[in-house]
Order: structure tokens, then C-alpha cells, then sequence
């Protein structure tokens, strides 16, 4: 008999959860702007996967890493299995783009112009703007098939790069043309010029297939680099609504403007995407800066992992391209509609179609935060637990603001992993260094795909003053948290703040995130010793409450988890309810499989990958996993354990994987106000009823929507507490119409 496996597939499990998204791009019930934003986010989605865990496994297959995962499955059986599975999704992805989205789009006055449709006007308009934005920026690049000498280029006028010192074999050659007015293309000797694959970013690019020269038989090519920074969506003039062209499209209708003298054969658009998964070897980092700066601009020029191009593609050019960046077939995607479906996000937000989105839910103000008195005052009285976004995130922002120029505030330190490009928070704790105060920043250069804002927000901090700390070595800090310590009349007092999200006050408005502020002596000590032990060389000490990883967080779930078994065995009530964003780790899923063959009721609620399966007999049958995808990501780790009636309640930075458990710097930090644990609560029990957005898992790693049964109210969770939230706040603004606060004069004390 063949045993069923224990486990789910990491990267498949993470295509589900795409697909999840996907879902909610072909739902009809959403508006249409808001379809096309979840369209343009599986692509997103895909880019970052495709970068991260495919380039990856493809990394471990070219080392001969043939290690099973706990599926069974090899590294090149994997990636089998991946690849079919994205080229299913694509045919979804534009089956949903062409026959679905577009179609309305263009019903409801947003339409994309083929270049074959414009009329005179619009040609003409098009055109002008060819010749003035796009022809004398864009530069064509001549290519061949050549070999490429393993020798360093000595030619002075050559800049040295990667290319140059790449190992003998054959590779496509590039030379730059004129960059205003282009000549006929003329193939100069390949030994000094770059090679191809190196010069091509994963922005949208034309391969042109020209005739052969005379007497030749060859075909002769040449690449057409669109850059990051070029606009894509060209508007076009148009008697009602929105109309717009692509840019690929309008190069290609004046493609000869490049190639004069020459017969175009055909041209194609085509992008590809490289392997992000780089790792810095931080033993032979003596400067960790400049370091992290050359990863990124590896990234630039790393292996190819996958081919996008148009579907009208002659097999001459799809082999050349391929060859070109060296894919097998199985990493080529032909496209039926326009590359980059993540660029469609831009268009969500033209003008005059408000009709095409959600009713705006704007945050609101915390009824706990009044802006009439200090966040300090407000924070000794009680602990505050806010929920972002439906509650703002502005009251952490003021925090910091608060604390820069506040007199009486000593020191401030702070983590920060990913921030917003203009951070007000980063701008706060530059102006407290400048005031005079302590300040010290754990700035984590190793969040990826963020590192280059992080190495210049490093920068700016030190200039500033700031103490600047580049994480631990050998771990990402991947914590949120902040502590300020503050001078009072009963003496040195310490406020904390702790998240599941960053300090990030851009991305606050879109992922649902908790925070914690307190002023409790036990969480500020474990502040303190917090960032003792990752700023400095002493050993981390035992915290009072809190539990850091990569030591003692794993260890203090699978002890609350083993009390649920045990209260179990003991005939009591037993429960778990976790919301993560991702459950992966072998050692914390089979300790919840114990604790379901147990007889412990658990509940999960996971937003992305569960490598997981519930509901298996003798297994997980008292487990049951959901996940909500709706307008809000789903982003706070909270944790609920029974505890023989004595609630646990947990808000953490980590997911339940092995990188956040064993090498990242993660906190999980215990609830223990009440009114903040009755809230937590209620967020999880609204989470769990949703019957509108909410996906179940089944046995099999697939799921199914949950549906309302007959008679039953639909709760769609994210609108709950959206106007839970709105209840809170008007019911606080009432109370405190009834409350008269008598005006005294200056000098009288209370």
C-alpha cells in the first residue's frame, strides 16, 4: 500500500495561493479596477516567486542538490512540477485578461488601442510622441552568436563587467548602436563587447529579426531595451473615456525609424526574469555596506530562470532568444496578450473611473488615542492594541514623532526591515540625533529585494548621527520592534512598541497588521535586553516575557502547544487557534498533528503557503486550515492557546517556517491586557466565521470556497471589522460629548 505523504510542496502550496488571488481577479462581484489589481498582483506574485524559489531550486539542481523534499519529491522533480503548473496558470492569467477584464474595461470607457485599430488622429498623435519620447531615448543593440574569450577585456575603451570575465562558452554578443540618430546595424568583432544576457534587465524589450545581409544566409537580430523608467501606458486621443496604447506597440509601428536601409522581418516582445536568490557571505564581508551593494548590482546581471515573449513568435527568433539567455523549454512562456501584467497595477488608478473600484474604507483614528493628549499619557494608562489598517497608523508615527521632540526622551532604538521611500519615521529618528538624544537603528540590509533603499536609509541615519547597526551576522532581524526611554518625576521609564508588520506607513494602509504599545516593566526590560544582545557581542539573557527566535521562540510554541496535549489527556477543554502568513516547518506541524491525534480542537488560519494537510482521518482530522484573500492582505501572526482556561494570546513577527524559526531574529510577545486580548479574540473569531472571502483547505491541497449555509448571515470578516472599528470609534466620540472636562484656570491643580 502506498502511504499518503504527511506534507504539501512548499512552491506548490505557494501556486495555490496564487491562484487564490487569481480567483479573485475572475470574481464578478468585485469591481473592475479592483479585478485587474488582483490580476496585476498574481503577476507580481509570480516575478518575485520566480526570482526567489525557482531560482533557487534551480541553483540546487545545477550543484547536483537532488535532496527530496519532505513531499519526496527531487529538486528536478520539483521544478517539473512547478513549471507545468505556471504555464496552467498563464493560460488562466490571460484567458482572464483578454475575454474577461478587457472587454468590460473597454464597455466601461478604458480601452487598450491596437496599433491596427487608430485612426488618423490617433496615428498622428502617436507618432509625434514616438519621435519626441521614445526615438531619440531608446538605443537598438546589434547582436550574434559568438563565443566569448575567458580572458579579462584589455581594451581601454571597454569597461570591465562580469561579462567580460565569463567562462569559456557561447553566449550572444551585443554592441551599442548611436543613440539619436541609429545607423545601419553593423556587427563589430565579439571578443570585446559584452554579452547579451548581461545587458537585458527584466523590463520589456523588442527582438528584431532583420534580413540577411547580401549574400548571406544568416538571420541577423537585434535587441530594442525599453529600460525600468519608460512610461508604458501611452494615452491616446479619444472622443469618450480612456484610451491608451503600449509602448511596444507603438515602437513597433515606427521600427524602421532604427533600422533604415534594412528589411524587418519581425519583431517580438520578450522579458525575462533573473535569479534573485544570492546569498552574502558575511564571514568575507569586512564591509557589509558596500557588500550588500554588490549584491544588488549582481542581481542585475545573474542567470536567466525564465523567457516571456509574445506567442506570435517565429521558431528563428524563439531559438535565438532562447539560446540567447540559455532556458530550457519548459522556462518559456509564450504570451497571448502583453507581457508584464504586473505594470497593469498603474492603470487602477486613472482618473474619473470611481465607479470601477471598492467604496473607500479609510483608516480611523484608535478611539484609545485621543490627539488632545500625548501618546505617553495615553500609553501609562493603559496598554494600547491597534489594528492596521481599519485603525490608523498615524499613532505610531506620532509615537516616534512625539518621542523626537520630546525633552524629557533620553534614547530611542529601533528596528526597521522594509520602509517607504519618503519614511517619516526614519525622517523622526534622524531629527532626535540631531536634538541630542540616543538613537540607535538596527537597519537590515538583507531584506530582499529592499536592499538598496536600506543601504541609502543606512547612510542617511549615520550622517544624521544615528547609531547604526546592520543586523546580526548570519540572521536577518526580521523584528519589530521600538523602545523609547523616557525621563519621568517617578523616574527613567521605558515605552515599547511592538508589530507584526514594518514600519512601513505606505504599506500600513493594505496589510492588516497588529501593534502593541506598552509601558509594562517587564516588556521594557525585555526591550532593553533585546537590544543589547543584537547590537552588541553579549549573550542574549533570559527574557522575562518575550520570546526571541533563533533561540527560545520555537522552543516556547511547541510548550504551549505540548500543554494543549497534555490538558487534553487530562479531559479538559483544549484548543489552538493560529493565524500566520505562512506554515511550512516540519517540526511545528507534526507537533500540531500530535496535538489533533491528541483530541486538541486547532484552527488555522493561513494567508499564503500551508505545507500542512487537514482533515486527513488519524492524522489532522481535528485540524482545519482556511485562508482570506479580500482587499486588505492578510499579514498579522496571532497566536490563541486554551490553556486550561487561562488564555494565551500572542502577536508575533514570525511565520512558522524554518528561515523565521532558525535564521532570521524574530519576536513573539505575549498579550496580557485585557481589553487588547478581548480584541485579539474577536479578530480571530472574526477571521474564522468568514463565509464570503474565506477558502478552505482540503486533504488533496486544494480549496474551496466557504460558503453561508441556508438561512445563515454572510460575514465577509475584513468589512466586520471595518465597521466594528467605525461602531468604536463613534461610540467613543459620544462618550466623550457626555464627559464635561471643566476649563481651569492657569496654576490650579486638578
Amino acid at each position: 500500500m502506498s502511504v499518503e505523504p504527511r506534507f504539501f510542496n512548499r512552491e506548490l502550496s505557494w501556486l495555490e495561493f496564487n491562484q487564490r488571488v487569481l480567483d479573485e481577479a475572475s470574481d464578478h462581484a468585485i469591481p473592475l479596477l479592483e479585478r485587474l489589481k488582483f490580476l496585476a498582483i498574481t503577476a507580481s506574485n509570480l516575478d518575485e516567486f520566480t526570482m526567489v524559489r525557482v531560482g533557487s531550486l534551480r541553483l540546487l539542481e545545477a550543484e547536483g542538490d537532488m535532496r527530496p523534499d519532505p513531499l519526496g519529491l527531487t529538486t528536478t522533480q520539483q521544478l517539473k512540477a512547478i513549471g507545468d503548473r505556471m504555464q496552467a496558470f498563464l493560460t488562466e492569467q490571460y484567458r482572464c485578461l483578454l475575454s474577461d477584464l478587457e472587454p468590460a474595461l473597454a464597455n466601461a470607457g478604458m480601452r487598450r488601442l491596437r496599433s491596427t485599430k487608430l485612426n488618423d488622429r490617433q496615428v498622428q498623435h502617436v507618432q509625434m510622441y514616438f519621435e519626441q519620447e521614445v526615438f531619440p531615448i531608446l538605443t537598438p543593440l546589434a547582436v550574434e552568436s559568438s563565443p566569448i574569450t575567458t580572458e579579462p577585456v584589455n581594451d581601454p575603451l571597454v569597461p570591465e563587467t562580469p561579462a567580460s570575465k565569463t567562462k569559456g562558452k557561447k553566449k550572444t554578443a551585443v554592441t551599442k548602436q548611436a543613440e539619436v540618430t541609429p545607423q545601419p546595424v553593423v556587427i563589430p568583432p565579439a571578443s570585446n563587447i559584452p554579452t547579451f544576457p548581461q545587458l537585458i534587465n527584466q523590463s520589456i524589450s523588442l527582438c528584431v529579426r532583420l534580413a540577411p545581409a547580401v549574400g548571406t544566409t544568416e538571420p541577423r537580430f537585434a535587441i530594442l531595451p525599453f529600460g525600468r523608467n519608460r512610461q508604458r501606458f501611452i494615452t491616446v486621443p479619444a472622443d469618450s473615456g480612456f484610451s491608451y496604447i503600449l509602448l511596444e506597440d507603438v515602437v513597433s509601428m515606427f521600427l524602421a525609424r532604427f533600422f533604415p536601409g534594412e528589411t524587418i522581418e519581425e519583431s517580438v516582445a520578450f522579458r525575462i526574469t533573473r535569479n534573485a536568490d544570492l546569498e552574502l557571505q558575511e564571514d568575507q564581508a569586512s564591509d557589509l555596506l558596500s557588500k550588500m551593494q554588490e549584491i544588488v548590482n549582481a542581481r542585475r546581471q545573474s542567470d536567466c530562470v525564465r523567457l516571456e515573449l509574445a506567442d506570435h513568435a517565429s521558431n528563428p527568433l524563439r531559438q535565438f532568444l532562447q539560446s540567447a539567455v540559455d532556458v530550457l523549454d519548459q522556462w518559456v512562456f509564450a504570451a497571448p496578450g502583453p507581457l508584464d501584467l504586473a505594470a497593469f497595477f498603474r492603470l487602477t488608478d486613472s482618473q474619473g473611473f470611481d465607479a470601477l473600484r471598492y467604496e473607500a474604507w479609510p483608516s480611523k483614528p484608535s478611539p484609545q488615542v485621543s490627539p488632545s493628549e500625548s501618546l505617553f499619557t495615553a500609553i501609562a494608562r493603559q496598554d494600547i492594541l491597534l489594528y492596521h489598517p481599519y485603525e490608523s497608523f498615524d499613532a505610531v508615527v506620532r509615537l516616534l514623532d512625539e518621542a523626537a521632540d520630546d525633552p524629557d526622551v533620553l534614547a530611542i532604538k529601533q528596528t526597521l526591515y522594509r520602509t517607504s521611500a519618503k519614511s517619516p519615521i526614519v525622517a523622526a529618528l534622524k531629527r532626535a540625533a540631531q536634538k541630542g538624544k540616543y538613537v540607535t537603528a538596527v537597519v537590515e540590509l538583507k531584506a530582499r529585494f529592499d536592499e538598496q533603499r536600506n543601504i541609502e536609509w543606512a547612510r542617511d541615519l549615520e550622517r544624521a548621527d544615528v547609531q547604526v547597526v546592520y543586523g546580526v551576522k548570519g540572521l536577518k532581524t526580521h523584528a519589530k520592534i521600538c523602545l523609547i526611554v523616557r525621563r519621568e518625576p517617578q523616574g527613567v521609564q521605558r515605552y515599547v512598541h511592538f508589530g507584526t508588520g514594518n514600519y512601513n506607513e505606505i504599506t500600513s494602509r493594505i496589510y492588516a497588521d497588529a501593534s502593541l504599545m506598552s509601558c509594562s516593566d517587564d516588556l521594557g526590560a525585555d526591550a532593553t535586553a533585546f537590544f543589547n544582545a543584537i547590537t552588541g557581542y553579549s549573550q542574549p539573557q533570559r527574557f522575562r516575557q518575550i520570546e526571541m527566535a533563533p533561540i527560545g521562540l520555537r522552543e516556547k510554541l511547541l510548550e504551549m502547544i505540548e500543554a494543549e496535549i497534555d490538558h487534553k489527556r487530562h479531559n479538559q477543554k483544549a484548543m489552538i487557534i493560529v493565524k500566520l502568513n505562512s506554515l511550512v516547518d516540519e517540526q511545528m506541524i507534526e507537533a500540531l498533528y500530535a496535538a489533533s491525534q491528541a483530541g486538541v480542537r486547532i484552527r488555522l488560519s493561513i494567508r499564503g503557503v500551508c505545507c500542512l494537510r487537514p482533515g486527513v482521518p488519524g492524522l489532522s482530522e481535528n485540524i482545519t486550515v482556511t485562508g482570506v484573500i479580500d482587499r486588505f492582505l492578510e499579514h498579522a501572526r496571532i497566536l490563541y492557546f486554551y490553556h486550561g482556561g487561562d488564555e494565551r494570546l500572542f502577536i508575533s513577527s514570525a511565520d512558522w517556517m524554518p528561515r523565521n524559526l532558525d535564521r532570521r531574529v524574530e519576536l513573539l510577545v505575549p498579550v496580557e491586557d485585557n481589553a487588547c486580548r478581548r480584541n485579539l479574540i474577536a479578530i480571530l473569531k472574526t477571521t474564522l466565521a468568514d463565509n464570503v472571502k474565506a477558502r478552505k483547505l482540503l486533504p488533496n491541497g486544494r480549496y474551496e470556497p466557504i460558503r453561508a449555509m441556508d438561512g445563515a448571515e454572510a460575514v465577509r470578516s475584513q468589512e466586520v471589522l471595518y465597521r466594528r472599528m467605525g461602531e468604536a470609534i463613534d461610540d467613543a466620540s459620544r462618550a466623550a460629548l457626555a464627559t464635561f472636562e471643566p476649563l481651569r484656570a492657569a496654576g490650579q491643580d486638578d
